[in-house]
This record gives C-alpha cells, structure tokens and sequence, in this order.
C-alpha cells in the first residue's frame, strides 16, 4: 500500500516531532540511523518534505530540520501525498490500471472499504497524535 518512500518519510516525519525542535534541529546522521534508512535516501526525502512544507529546515553550523509548530498538525495523508501522489494509496492492489468500483479486479472486493477506512484515518490523523501515541508507549518507534 505504502512505497518505501512514504514508509520512510512518515518515519523519518515522526521522528522528527519526537526528537527536534527549531532551537534542537537534527541532522540527517541522527535521523537516518536511529530509523534504519540510509542517509543519502533519507537525505533526498526531507529535502522533499522540507519544500513541500511538511517538515522545516535551515542551513549552516547549527541547521538541520524539525518540526514548526504548526507542522505537528500535519496529516498522515497530506506525507502519503507528498511523496507518491494521491494515485498510490488509491491504486489497485494487482497494479491493474482499469480497476476500479464499476470494473473491479478480483481483489477489489476484499479490500476497498478497508481501504477507504485507512483514506479517512490518514485524512483524521496528525504528527502530533502519532507523536503523543508513541511518547505514551501505545505504540513504537526505533528511538
């Protein structure tokens, strides 16, 4: 459902809102390791993010990113989006390009609703849930 791209910028996202703020900023070492991705993936990604406004950067001796205040009220959706496109996580699951409710592929069946139940919570949820989800031990992260 999710490409490696998106799984690793919602990780890398996530761990930022756990990890950085403006005054504590992160460098892509301490991003990449901690979430297990290489640093020159992870590197092209927030880069990505950054100029798409989901995450904040600065340049220099003391830049590195983090998250704006305003950025914890960013969307699971709006990282999905920014990085493979709505067309990704409304796709067919054999890859067919014809598939769809009125010509549906054998699977369509099996997982649209399920699929729409996860559109809608992508939609509803927030950095800062997923963060505040996290920091009370519902659920994990590599820290």
């Amino acid at each position: 459902m999710f490409s490696n791209t998106t799984k690793y910028a919602i990780k890398a996202s996530l761990y930022l809102a756990i990890h950085s703020s403006k005054e504590a900023k992160l460098v892509i070492k301490d991003i990449a390791e901690p979430i297990n991705v290489p640093q020159a993936y992870i590197a092209k990604i927030l880069q990505s993010l950054s100029k798409k406004g989901i995450i904040s950067s600065t340049r220099g001796p003391k830049g590195g990113f983090y998250l704006s205040s305003n950025q914890f009220q960013t969307k699971i959706m709006d990282i999905v989006e920014a990085v493979d496109g709505e067309e990704r996580i409304n796709s067919c699951l054999l890859s067919l390009e014809k598939c769809n409710s009125e010509n549906p592929c054998s699977l369509h069946h099996l997982a649209y609703k399920e699929k729409q139940i996860i559109n809608t919570n992508l939609r509803l949820t927030t950095l800062e849930e997923l963060r505040n989800h996290v920091l009370s031990g519902k659920s994990v992260l590599p820290l």
